[in-house]
């Protein structure tokens, strides 16, 4: 799990904290001559790094791209995609030359030798994953020499946790998937900083992200907008006005939801009493709180409680994502 490891509430981490993901197939195919395979919809996140050679990737409403050796992508929103040495060529079913999981093997197709890609799948056991992957492109790709030296070493380093099992391994394996997903969304907001909309896209901004970061810091606080102004350094209609601007959501909305996201999170995991949820999210009477959590969440509490091994989810997520 993440958590800020310095006295410093970290926002990202606390909200990666809640998505827990899990790495369960990582693998690598060598093509060879021309190929094209296609690939369906999909849950949780995928991701791949191209290792030699080139080939095209094409997703689902998305324009094809080409992409070279060195280059990685992620594609976090489980639309169907091929890749090809060769886009007009009619795609086949992977499931042709992978019979059995990958647990990081190298495939080979077409006798191999042209076109070398590791990478893998993961999924989510939070149940917040929208608020992250709701948010982010079709194709998030890396490009930058240090993102392509980062992704291509904890892919390489996870193929080879699957491939020689030790003692430890699938702990090592769930934070190198990790690590990837954080190497991504930096630099997808890193790229997307003056542009994107949502609480991610506003921790580029240093006085919305320090109005986040005391948020999250203590939940349970009595917050006003005059006091996370103060700590933004500006004006009371200054910073609500660019908080909405910025995070697509006013400050009181945005606590409401994180407060409800912990409170979720606990129901599931924890076993806490609704009493000390509603003091430990800042909530005077466990009548108040419980009012606010059926309206984020679309239940009341005890009801979410109950139903939280159910094989169905209940998706909730931050406003602005």
């Amino acid at each position: 799990m993440f958590s800020s490891q310095s006295s410093k509430p970290d926002p990202l981490s606390d909200v990666l904290s809640l998505l827990k993901p899990r790495t369960f197939m990582s693998g690598g195919v060598d093509h060879g001559g021309a190929w094209s395979v296609g690939f369906g919809a999909h849950e949780g996140l995928k991701f791949h790094a191209i290792i030699s050679g080139s080939c095209w990737l094409a997703v689902d409403g998305v324009e094809p791209v080409r992409l070279n050796a060195g280059d990685s992508y992620l594609l976090p929103l489980g639309r169907p995609f091929r890749i090809a040495s060769d886009l007009a060529l009619p795609p086949i079913d992977p499931h042709i030359f992978m019979t059995s999981p990958l647990n990081g093997a190298i495939r080979t197709l077409n006798g191999g030798g042209d076109c070398l890609t590791i990478g893998g799948h993961f999924a989510f056991e939070g149940r917040h994953a929208e608020i992250l992957l709701g948010m982010l492109p079709p194709i998030v790709l890396l490009r930058e020499a240090a993102d392509k030296a980062a992704m291509r070493w904890s892919v390489e380093r996870l193929m080879q946790e699957l491939r020689e099992p030790q003692p430890g391994g699938t702990l090592i394996a769930q934070q190198l998937a990790q690590m990837m997903l954080v190497q991504a969304l930096r630099q997808h907001l890193k790229e997307r900083a003056h542009g994107g909309v949502g609480w991610l896209f506003a921790l580029a901004d240093r006085r919305m992200s320090a109005a986040i970061t005391a948020m999250h810091g203590e939940p349970a606080k009595r917050w006003t907008i005059e006091g996370l102004a103060s700590i933004a350094g500006m004006s009371r209609s200054s910073f609500a006005a660019r908080f909405r601007r910025t995070v697509g959501a006013s400050p009181m909305d945005y606590l409401t939801r994180w407060r409800m996201m912990l409170a979720a999170d606990r129901l599931a995991n924890s076993g806490d009493p609704i009493a000390k949820l509603a003091q430990a999210t800042g909530y005077e009477s466990e009548s108040a709180f419980s009012t606010a959590f059926k309206r984020v969440i679309g239940c009341a509490p005890r009801r979410y409680g109950s139903r939280a091994n159910a094989a169905s989810s209940l998706p909730i997520g931050l406003v602005g994502d």
